[in-house]
């Protein structure tokens, strides 16, 4: 596949994140890229879905080339989770080709979890569930990917199998700053706070009655985060910033932090929030 300095973004840095993408910079006079593009082309059918080729055609593309310091040709750089990780200059022999392959395509937990990416983007969610429990038997200490199987396990409001699986995770990741855990945290706990509050309509009317209790605020807030009403949360949450950073150890912006990461899949929403909630800090 060609791509050019329009597409270059979606072909190659988010394409990245969900396999490995060789970028192959090349022109049409270049006798060594005739030769190495063929064989870069045989072991991407080889591999079968592992990596893939984008083609940049340097004469056409000057400023791509420019970009990434391209003087000579053929030159391939690699790319994975949207950054260049390696490259190479000239035409390899194969058997140099796989040895580069080999180190670049994911193995084992790190290969499922990919293809558990891969299938989400897709669309196929039970497909993702099986490939990042194929991808924690490979390694239970993989937390990286039972972050992502708690996030799933959320999305599908499957709450008690996510708890399970917060307690498989390792202290580091518990008990250090970790941003997607806080966010699961936030969830769980707003969970739980629900079971004990009053109805969302009753909380709502208290609001109403009195804007200032801080308290009734971050109740309808954790009531609206465990429904996975963001938008809602994230308004009365403001507000308790507004009102006193002080409340609770400023326990609305950290709050709205997690909901960022929660709501991460609802982009509109969150920008238009983060904006709000600079404006009122600074």
């Amino acid at each position: 596949m060609e791509t050019s300095l329009a597409t270059f973004e979606k072909d190659v840095i988010a394409a990245s994140t969900l396999a490995p993408v060789l970028v192959d910079f090349w022109a049409p006079w270049c006798g060594p890229c005739k030769t190495l593009g063929p064989m870069l082309e045989k072991l991407e059918a080889e591999y079968a879905g592992k990596w893939r080729m984008v083609k940049v055609n340097v004469d056409e593309n000057q400023e791509l080339a420019a970009h990434f310091q391209v003087r000579s040709i053929p030159h391939v750089m690699a790319f994975a989770d949207g950054q260049p990780v390696d490259q190479f200059i000239g035409v390899l022999p194969e058997g140099q080709l796989r040895e580069f392959l080999d180190k670049l395509v994911p193995q084992g937990a790190d290969a499922a979890r990919t293809e558990a990416h891969a299938a989400l983007a897709e669309g196929h969610r039970e497909d993702a569930y099986d490939a990042l429990k194929e991808a924690l038997a490979y390694d239970p200490g993989y937390d990286d990917a039972r972050l992502d199987l708690i996030e799933l396990l959320l999305e599908d409001n499957r709450i008690d199998e996510a708890r399970n699986e917060v307690d498989l995770l390792s202290p580091k990741t518990t008990q250090g700053i970790d941003a997607r855990f806080n966010a699961i945290k936030t969830r769980l706990d707003a969970v739980d706070a629900a079971a004990d509050l009053p109805p969302t309509d009753a909380l709502e009317a208290r609001v109403a009655a009195e804007p200032g209790d801080l308290e009734a605020r971050f109740d309808l807030a954790s009531a609206l985060i465990a429904r996975r009403n963001y938008a809602s949360a994230l308004e009365h949450l403001l507000a308790i910033v507004q009102r006193d950073r002080t409340f609770r150890d400023d326990i609305g912006r950290k709050t709205m932090l997690s909901v960022f990461d929660l709501a991460a899949h609802q982009p509109e929403i969150v920008s238009q929030w983060r904006r709000k909630l600079s404006a009122a800090l600074f």
